[in-house]
Order: structure tokens, then sequence, then C-alpha cells
């Protein structure tokens, strides 16, 4: 039915007809009243918040898509040991993002300070930068409080600057406002850990890295095109296998910050040394034009045109992207300019008559195709196993690890709208176990192996 919504009040209107698409239904809306939880520093047991958690509602007409969120995920956030005294707050947001994007044929529109786009958990999606810049006239870098204007050159970048105040999952709040400026997953779970703040403030993020599958949808740019993670297909047809989406952008060989790497003379920055290396700052990036055959690498906005699960004729598409270690390698998300005219804003009403999405009214049951399809890794493993789903849950989900004469050994849940759960599996033996993930209806069953 067509609905009128202005904060909660619905207006039955009618009937329509309107293909659903990814933009429309790949939200993990929350239908079980999760809340949100956060750690404070010294203490690892999560503390249960009021606000509740993933996307609150979507609703849709024909030209776009409204995302009702707080910007509070379900998975744990914080504590931010940076000194940052933010908690993840509410939003009270409602995002609207066209249906029909479309490439930006003049000049690229740079991405900005604050929201950029939009998780698909409805948390916010942040460019690389942290709002400082070394010219900035009473800049923190040279000792003072943050503010004055500045001339914009040698922009800081948070991924470096401030990764001492991201959380397990690689976020953390500006004035409450909860977001990720890189790949949304937990650091626990790169091939090099580079923070050990999940040793005791354990949490997953949005997805877990898999090298042998298209990573997730993952979120929508405000420009109105997908945002997938570290992994797709090489070729943008589809074909090639499955390869890691690789930045075009690297760092400069400078010793000096005098000029751009257009060769452009700018005003001075700091000298790179252990104090500033390179790579705390935007400008110490340069970028360069991918060669056409190899399709895995991506252009300037860190995106390209390709073939995905949900868009099997083809989108143009971002990707979060990682090195090698599956650490996080600029410009992360987004940018840093949009490829497509940007035109999402949020709004604090719907104005105009709109269909509301719900998943179990379109006959979704706990997983998309109706199994529950789970992946287990690494397997074989040593320390820590992730247990992901593959599909939207709409339950929470119990995962119950097993020996092989079937005694219970530990217990988790991957909740309605999250999508992992993890086993530490340090102090057990070598040998096969079994991972038994279920909910009321559905059931799945995996062998793990652990080495020692």
């Amino acid at each position: 039915m067509k609905r009128l919504f202005t904060f909660g009040v619905l207006l039955v209107l009618g009937l329509t007809s309107f293909a659903q698409g990814p933009a429309i239904t790949s939200w993990l809306q929350n239908t079980t009243g999760i809340k949100g939880r956060h750690y404070v520093k010294n203490n690892s047991t999560a503390i249960n918040d009021a606000d509740s958690a993933n996307v609150l509602g979507v609703y849709y007409s024909a030209a776009s898509v409204y995302v009702r969120a707080n910007g509070v995920p379900a998975y744990v956030t914080g504590p931010f040991l940076d000194g940052n005294p933010s908690l993840t707050t509410s939003q009270k947001a409602i995002f609207k993002i066209t249906l029909s994007p479309v490439q930006n044929t003049g000049t690229a529109t740079p991405t900005s300070g604050g929201n950029i786009g939009i998780f698909t958990n409805g948390v916010a999606m942040f460019d690389y930068r942290d709002g400082v810049s070394w010219q900035n006239a009473t800049n923190s870098l040279k000792g003072g409080p943050l503010g004055g204007m500045g001339d914009g050159v040698w922009n800081r970048d948070a991924i470096l600057a401030e990764r001492g105040g991201f959380d397990c999952a690689k976020g953390h709040p500006a004035m409450g406002n909860y977001h990720h400026h890189q790949n949304p997953s937990a650091f626990k779970l790169d091939q090099t850990v580079i923070s050990t703040v999940c040793n005791l403030y354990d949490a997953d993020g949005l997805y877990v890295i898999d090298s042998t599958k298209h990573s997730p949808l993952i979120g929508y740019a405000y420009d109105g095109f997908p945002v997938y993670g570290a992994y797709g297909y090489k070729n943008a047809d589809g074909t090639g296998g499955i390869v890691r989406m690789k930045s075009s952008f690297t760092l400069r060989s400078i010793t000096t910050r005098t000029t751009l790497y257009t060769g452009a003379t700018v005003t001075a920055g700091p000298p790179v040394n252990a104090t500033y290396p390179l790579g705390l700052f935007r400008e110490d990036y340069q970028y360069t034009v991918p060669i056409v055959s190899s399709q895995d690498y991506l252009d300037s906005h860190n995106g390209r045109f390709c073939v995905t699960p949900e868009y099997p004729k083809g989108i143009y598409c971002y990707f979060a992207t990682v090195d090698e270690n599956w650490n996080s390698a600029y410009p992360y998300l987004i940018g840093p300019t949009y490829y497509g005219v940007k035109t999402a804003a949020k709004v604090t009403s719907i104005t105009e008559a709109v269909t509301q999405y719900k998943p179990s009214a379109t006959g979704l049951n706990s997983f998309n195709n109706h199994s529950l399809q789970i992946s287990v890794f690494p397997n074989p493993a040593n320390d820590i196993v992730a247990v992901q789903s593959d599909g939207l849950t709409t339950s929470d989900l119990k995962v119950e690890l097993f020996d092989m004469s079937g005694r219970l050994i530990q217990t988790s849940s991957i909740f309605q709208g999250s999508t992992i759960a993890y086993f530490d599996t340090r102090t057990l033996y070598s040998g096969e176990y079994i991972i038994k993930v279920s909910s009321d209806t559905e059931l799945s069953v995996k062998k793990l192996i652990l080495t020692k």
C-alpha cells in the first residue's frame, strides 16, 4: 500500500506497482526490537542501550528510497580509547537516496566531512578525513585546539591519525553520530592485526572478509551507487574468479611536503618522519590510471562499472578497499570524489506518496532463498573462528560449537540484523569439531578443523 510518512504517521493512499530492487531490499531491518550496546573503558561487559539498532523502516517511491535509522549498529560499539567522550546515540534520521543514479559528466563533486553514504545497517559512512589540515591556523597538530579555516592543504587522514580511537568494528562517533571511515569489519579478523582493541572489547562489525566469495553489498553512497566489501569478480563482466579490488592510489616517494603529486607548489607541510609518516595526509597519495587489462584496479572514485550478484546486468560500484593484509587502503570507501551526481540528503519527513518495504511481506524467511546459508572461516583455524550468515537475518540465530563426541564446547549468537559470531579456539586441542547454527525453523551444520 502507498503511504505518506511523517515521523510515524502512515496514511493509507492506495496500491502501487513498483519493481523492487537491491536499493530497496538490501537494508538490515530491525524486526525484533534489537537495541544498541556499548562498552566503557576498562569494562568488557557490554551495556544495553535504549536506542533501537539497524534500519527501522524502508519506504520507496518511483524515484527514491527513504531509509529511517538511528545510526546505531547491532554490534557493540566503543570504547574509544583516544579520549573521545562521545557515545553512539540516536540520530533519528531519514535518508533519501535516488533509485536512478547517473554519472556526473561535469566536474567531479568532492566528498566532504560528515555523511557521504549509509551502510545497510543504517550506520553513517564517512570519507578519509578527520577534519584537520596542517595549515589550520589553530591546528591541534601544532599544539592548539581544532578550529580556523586554513588553506585546505595537507588534510589529515582519519584512518592513520585516529586509529587509537576506533573500536573493534573500526568505527567511532562524532558528536554521537557513529560512523565508519573504512571497511567495516573487525580489526581482529585482518590478516595482519594492527589494533588490539578487540582483545578486551570484542565486536564483529558489519561483515567478515571472505577471499573466496564476492563481498556483500554493504551500503549506498550519496550519489545512489552501491558500495561493496573488499572482494569482487576480477573482470567487469563477472568472469575471472574472485579477487581483491585494488585501489589505484599509491603513496608518493617524498621526504618533504612542498608540492602536490601534480607538481604544483603549495604551502609546506611537516617533514616526512616518524611523527608525520607518509599516509598521514591525503596529499601524500597520488592516483595512477589503471592498466586497461587490470580490471581489478579501481578508478579515481574508488569504483568501477561491473557485474555483481545483486546487479547481474551491471552497475557502477564502489568497493571498500584493503591491502594484501586486509588493512584499510586509501581512499577506503568513496572518493575523494563521487562518480555520480550527489543527490542524497537527510530529510525530516517524507512528503510524497511511498510504499513501505517489509521483508516478511515479500516472502523472505530467516535468509534469502529460504535456506540457512553459513560460512565458517578460516577453516582450518587455530585461534579465532568466524561464523557468518550469507543472507539477511530477520531473527536471532543460535551458534554452537561441539566436539566430535557431541559435547557442547561454546555457544554464541548471530543477532537479527547482524551477520557474524565468533569462537575463541586458542585453548582447544587440534582436531575436528562441529558448528551448528539454528533458528526456530532451520538448521545448518558445518565441520571445523583446528590445527595448532
